[in-house]
């Protein structure tokens, strides 16, 4: 056996850990030296005491071929949704985002008016935020476009929220609705393969606006954080839906050190949503559970809270806390009980 034969046996591939299992391993080790840093690794943000409040830091990379496909995605709507998905995991801190950093590698097929639109939806993305670019980074890359945005948010020390806080028979509450982000993928898929196999064939995508609006240009949970300001709620954990409901239960489970069981009749579809599933012969349950980039936000409250939310649109209550010892457990419709799997997207294992 050579020397690479024996090298190559010893080895394990990336794929076989995923991308939460990589994060793990490559932070276990870590170890914090500063006082000021009040929570590393393991949230949606790193939370660093500033004296009267918290700074929340958070960072998103977004690879050609991976996050996006330039064949559908306009750059002026990416450049918009590099901003949101940094903003909500402010959100998900109970937080709000104060500046952003943006590092930019890119290929030489690049020409500066396309960097321009890139940057259109950066700025249109600032300033509905209220965010302020204030630095970054250029590069050039061999391998297509990568765009690297770093968030700065605050918090007040008392309102600060993290994933590992909910308590048993705390409700569990998910804004907005899920699915239509990866609906929106997959029929931007079908019409891109469509006119792959004929280039003279124009892609029809007529009554669809809602899927391809959350798909090419989400938006960050904001107003749901001004609501539960306006109702003087603090969840006692939170985290937005990046990867699909299912991930984000077990994440909530796992740092809070509890069981949740969810409910399919209570996951909130939008009615498009249903429809389109249905065309392409999709459960929508399924692209809720494990579709992601909804960038809604997942929290848990205490019950005493219950007449704030029961008849509101915004928010939806599927579920709830329980022991550890219960697992966490997906209820069908026809009252059956399932253990809850995370069958969310991961960049590492595709």
């Amino acid at each position: 056996m050579s020397l690479l034969e024996e090298k190559s046996q010893n080895t394990t591939p990336i794929s076989q850990l995923g991308e939460f299992g990589l994060i793990d391993h490559l932070t276990k080790n870590i170890k914090l030296k500063n006082e000021n840093t009040i929570k590393g690794v393991g949230d949606d943000a790193a939370v660093i005491d500033m004296g009267d409040k918290y700074q929340l830091v958070s960072t998103d990379l977004l690879v050609e071929g991976v996050h996006f496909d330039l064949g559908y995605m306009p750059l002026k709507h990416l450049g918009y949704k590099s901003v949101a998905v940094n903003v909500s995991d402010i959100c998900a801190m109970n937080g709000v985002a104060k500046q952003i950093t943006v590092g930019l590698a890119m290929s030489n097929r690049f020409t500066i008016e396309a960097l321009d639109e890139l940057y259109a939806g950066i700025y249109l993305a600032c300033e509905h935020y209220g965010v302020d670019l204030v630095g970054g980074d250029t590069t050039s890359s061999t391998s297509g476009l990568m765009i690297s945005v770093t968030v700065l948010g605050e918090v007040e020390k008392e309102n600060v929220v993290y994933r590992s806080g909910a308590k048993i028979n705390d409700l569990v509450i998910c804004t907005g609705d899920l699915g239509a982000a990866y609906l929106g993928l997959q029929l931007l898929n079908r019409e891109k393969e469509m006119f792959n196999e004929n280039p003279t064939m124009q892609p029809d995508l007529t009554g669809n606006d809602y899927v391809l609006k959350r798909q090419l240009k989400p938006e960050a949970g904001v107003k749901y954080i001004t609501i539960l300001k306006d109702l003087d709620i603090i969840p006692t954990s939170m985290i937005d839906i990046s990867d699909g409901l299912s991930s984000e239960v077990l994440h909530l489970a796992k740092s809070s050190k509890v069981g949740i069981t969810i409910y399919e009749d209570k996951i909130p579809v939008d009615y498009t949503t249903m429809n389109l599933a249905n065309e392409f012969n999709m459960n929508p349950i399924v692209c809720a559970l494990s579709g992601g980039e909804d960038y809604e936000l997942l929290f848990t409250i205490s019950q005493v809270h219950y007449d704030k939310f029961k008849k509101d649109a915004d928010f939806t209550i599927v579920g709830y806390v329980t022991d550890a010892s219960e697992g966490n457990n997906f209820i069908a419709k026809d009252g059956t009980s399932h253990p809850l799997t995370a069958q969310g997207w991961d960049a590492m294992k595709k």
